[in-house]
Order: structure tokens, then sequence, then C-alpha cells
């Protein structure tokens, strides 16, 4: 089956999780990605060495790419990069802002000599605002943000357990280039797109902001909604914990009188509405965990889902790893086969597209092929 990118060539300046997110997405999508790497390689190669000798981040991020190591501080490769943005269709780029420029490669002019070629760099914060030139990382964002004040528990805020700040804003880069594709497209123009991640992790935190300046800032309560009631974790007789989701009045009286077997709670106008049952939070919940709290999980498990109850089990990463519901694909690296989960949507094949390239493992074929012979 054909993919919607095939037949364009995508050139990527990148450096740990945002912008090798994207390329990965287009890569997967059929694009042909050239990864640019220093000498030294990127430096999310060398976080890990838990996937078969290789790099967890690296391998889960730049599967279906070309690496091609050139030292942008020589001349001759300064020109070979020029001699691929000239075939390109999209550039990628997440560098110190103000690295490019040096570099020779001005955006300015790099759109008006390829005015077809779409830019997409990545930067820590807006490159006209008053922290442009900050480094920003993932944590360092989500605090800035105020994403860490609302995620934890009630003593502390907390880091989200995984690089959501990289996430969202690689995966905001992927639609601003799919977006620009269909412009151009339609006009022939290419574009120059700027992103930033502390934009993509403050759209995250809307309904925070707009709690917040509502007059009602939301509190950390660790594994519950700050919203809705009840929505959290309840241990059942034999020590599981299960998160249950109520998202309507009409499932509450489900709750109370078939699953809690308690009719009385269930016509409490105390507890009628999500509003009055999030201001009652702590009895809503005592009522539900007093219950659970009698009841084995395959019991809990069994009468929730009779009733149509949403609920999860609070799983680590040996549930995940076992779960039936997860969906892998397999990548070939330098170390062997891995196995890791696939993305929404359809799962590329195993085959050229999941190959995860060895640092500069492409370097000498690009050369030839676009003019810079090999060193």
């Amino acid at each position: 089956m054909s993919r919607a990118l095939e037949g364009l060539l995508v050139v990527s300046l990148e450096q740990a999780v945002a912008a090798p997110l994207a390329t990965c997405r287009l890569a997967d999508a059929g694009a042909r990605v050239i990864k640019i790497e220093r000498p030294e390689g990127d430096f999310g190669r060398g976080y890990d060495a838990v996937a078969k000798g290789e790099s967890s981040y690296f391998v889960w991020l730049n599967r279906g790419k070309e690496s091609v190591i050139l030292d942008l501080r020589l001349e001759q490769d300064c020109a070979l990069l020029e001699s691929i943005v000239a075939k390109a269709d999209v550039l990628v780029q997440n560098l110190k802002p103000g690295a490019l420029e040096k570099l020779g490669f001005r955006r300015e002019r790099l759109r008006q000599d390829y005015p077809w070629l779409i830019i997409a760099s990545i930067s820590g914060f807006s490159e006209d605002g008053p922290s442009a030139d900050r480094k920003a990382y993932d944590l360092l964002i989500q605090a800035e943000t105020g994403l860490a004040s609302v995620t934890g528990g009630p003593e502390a805020p907390a880091r989200v357990g995984v690089s959501i700040v990289d996430i969202a804003t690689g995966l905001a880069t992927y639609e601003a280039i799919l977006e620009a594709l269909i412009i151009r497209g339609r006009t022939g123009e290419g574009a120059d797109l700027r992103l930033s991640m502390f934009d993509a992790t403050a759209e995250l935190m809307t309904v925070p902001l707009l709690q917040h300046e509502g007059g009602k800032s939301p509190k950390r309560l660790g594994l519950a909604h700050p919203s809705i009631a009840p929505y959290g974790v309840f241990r059942t007789k034999d020590g599981v914990d299960i998160l249950i989701s109520i998202q309507s009045d009409r499932e509450w009286i489900i709750l109370a009188r078939d699953v809690l077997k308690d009719a009385a709670l269930a016509e409490n106008i105390d507890f009628a509405t999500n509003v009055k049952r999030v201001a009652h939070r702590a009895e809503t919940d005592r009522s539900v965990a007093v219950v659970f709290a009698r009841m084995n999980a395959d019991d809990v498990i069994a009468a929730l889902t009779r009733y149509d109850i949403a609920f999860g089990r609070v799983s680590d990463m040996a549930a995940l790893s076992a779960h039936p519901e997860l969906r892998r694909i397999t990548v070939e690296t330098a170390g062997g086969f891995l196995d890791y989960p696939a993305r929404a949507g359809p799962a590329p094949q195993i085959g050229p597209l999941l190959r995860v390239p060895a640092l500069g493992a492409d370097t000498d074929k690009v050369r030839s092929e676009f003019g810079g012979g090999s060193l």
C-alpha cells in the first residue's frame, strides 16, 4: 500500500526528542528523511543503552531515517548540506536559535532561493520573545508553563513521567508540516514555520489556566480528576487499585444503585450532580471506597463491566508489557531486532522503514548522490 508522503525528501538537523519525533512521523508516512548528525552524533544516542545496547529514546524516534555525518564547520560539508536542501521538500531543525543562520542558512534566504521549501524550526521559547536566547529542555518547560504545578499529589509538584513537552512539540511540528504541504499543493509555495516548546505546552494548559482566571485554580489530586467526582483510584479487598470514571449524573445513579447497591445514595440530592459531588468529594469517594474494599478485584471489574462503568487497572510497566491491547512493531537496530509499541493508527510493517540507522551509516551514499563525494 502506498504511503501518503512517498516521494518527498526531508532533511533534518535534529537532536533529542521533539524534532526527531516529527521527522519519525514523516518517515512513517513514506517520506525519505536524511538525518544530519554532527561527528559525535545526536546526543539522544547517549541517553541510555538499555535497548540491545542502543538508546531507548533513539530507537523509538529514528526508525526509517538515513544517518549522515556532517561537520558544518567545514565549507565542503556546508556545501553538501546546501545541495541536499536544494532538492528537499522539508527542512526541520531544532538547533539553538541563531545557529542555522551562523552556518550560512538564513531562513529568509532559503525561502527566496527555494520557494517550495517548507522550513520547520523548533525553539524553546518564541524567537522574538524575552526568553528567546534561553536554553530549554522538557522538564524546564514543564516547570515554566505550570504543568508541574498541576501534576502529582498535594504534597509537591511533579514531573509528568514521559517527555510530554517534547512529544507535544514534535506532534505539533508534524501537524504544521502536513498543513503546509496541503497549502503548497494548492499554491506551490513553501513556508517558514516557527514552533516553540513553550507554546505547545501552554496550549495543553488551557483548561487549568481558564479555571485559575475564573477564580478556581486547580489543585493537585494525584490520580484523581480536579473537576469530576468520582473519578479516581479505589483499592479492592485483594489490594488491586482500580480507577473509575463517572462522566454523567445518569452514570452516578447506576454506580450507586447497581454497583454500590445503595439506592438511598443514588437518590440523595446532595450527590445528584457532578458539581455537588465535587463539593462533597470526600464523602463521594468514601462511599465508593468502602464498598470496593469489601470486594475482590474480579468482582469489582465484573460489576463495572456489567453496568458499563468506565474503569482501568492502575498498571506498571510489567503490566503494560503483557497487556492484551498492546500493539507492537519490530525495528532493526545495530544490536538486533526490538519490539516496542506501535503508533496510533496503521502500524508500519517490518522492512527498510523500520531500520534504525547506525551513526553515519548513509554518509557515503548521500555524499555520492548529492555531489559531495566520500571523504
